[in-house]
């Protein structure tokens, strides 16, 4: 257990390179309020350095913070800061246009945010499994393509483009949308889900002399329905404070943040209100030297969402937490507007 004027001493260094990233020295800290000599606040940040909370980047540089100081800090001196009232307005601004369906507010909010931070920004809507199939219909590109159209009852549209097999005839793409229609729409895409797995490979033997390609049609485009789509704002802002990658480490993180699959895992739980990770706790081995705060928030009815940071472990903690805590309610308060304009 460290004692209290540590914790201050370990406070201020995490502050102090939060907001310039220069190493922090003791004379920084008696000019910060640490009512100490240099000597004594060299011994103590020798301590917090052998509890592994502090490191020096060389023997004569002040300290900056591990890992573990940062983990520390968050588990127990973080503090979150308020929003300016201009943090507060810009966020408004940048939410206050007009979305034609309920993917765009949820794509929007990630830009707007990483604009806002110049980290990169996470987005994902409240859960899909409680909404009804309204609406299917396929529109012809070309003689092999077609794209599948799928509408929610509460503004989801997902649309998918789809190569018809050779085996396919004309008339098997009009029966698969008549058995949609017949079966499936007013459903709830739970339901929907299921059918899938059980009912409709039944009912397709019945249609079709053979089945093959046929189920891989229905799992392609009504399959997408069900993923939870992850938003990315500022993609490569993380080549920003990550210099040293090379080119196939560059690759490698482009890669990741395109695959939505993947980027679903980082949201690991969406208990409790804002989450902070650090380092290995994310559980991606490229991000080791990073850190993600999520805010997850409620729209009564319609599930659960998160919006969530990516950025450097030394991000200003303090402010970004704040500020994530604001726009995930000014976003909620959004969403919630968008809903009620569709009731």
């Amino acid at each position: 257990m460290i004692t209290k004027r540590q914790q201050d001493i370990l406070r201020l260094i995490i502050q102090s390179y939060t907001e310039n990233e220069i190493p922090v020295g003791s004379k920084k800290l008696m000019e910060s309020g640490i009512e100490a000599s240099s000597a004594t606040i060299r011994n103590e940040m020798k301590a917090l350095e052998e509890f592994g909370l502090l490191t020096k980047t060389h023997s004569s540089s002040g300290r900056v913070p591990s890992i573990e100081g940062y983990r520390y800090y968050i588990n127990h001196l973080l503090e979150p800061m308020t929003s300016s009232k201009g943090d507060v307005e810009q966020i408004r601004r940048g939410l206050n246009r007009e979305f034609h369906e309920i993917n765009d507010v949820i794509q929007y909010a990630a830009t707007v945010l990483s604009k806002l931070t110049n980290y990169t920004a996470l987005s994902v809507g409240p859960n899909l499994t409680d909404r009804m199939l309204t609406g299917f219909r396929i529109v012809p590109l070309n003689n092999r393509q077609i794209v599948a159209i799928i509408v929610t009852d509460k503004g989801n549209v997902e649309s998918q483009v789809y190569t018809i097999p050779a085996t396919f005839q004309s008339t098997d793409v009009e029966k698969i949308v008549q058995i949609i229609n017949d079966r499936m729409v007013n459903e709830s895409l739970w339901t929907v889900y299921q059918r899938l797995r059980t009912e409709i490979p039944m009912t397709m033997s019945r249609y079709f002399q053979t089945t093959d390609g046929i189920l891989d049609f229905f799992e392609h485009v009504l399959g997408k329905a069900f993923e939870e789509r992850v938003y990315v704002g500022g993609r490569m802002n993380l080549l920003d404070y990550e210099t040293t990658l090379d080119s196939r480490a560059i690759k490698s993180m482009y890669s990741f943040m395109k695959n939505s699959e993947q980027l679903t895992k980082l949201f690991s739980s969406r208990e409790g209100d804002i989450q902070i990770r650090v380092g290995d706790e994310i559980g991606v081995k490229m991000l080791h030297n990073m850190s993600l705060i999520q805010a997850n928030y409620s729209i009564k009815d319609h599930g659960l969402g998160t919006i969530a940071l990516l950025g450097p472990t030394s991000m200003p903690y303090s402010k970004m937490y704040g500020l994530l805590d604001t726009f995930s309610k000014e976003l909620s308060q959004k969403l919630i507007g968008y809903y009620q304009e569709l009731e």
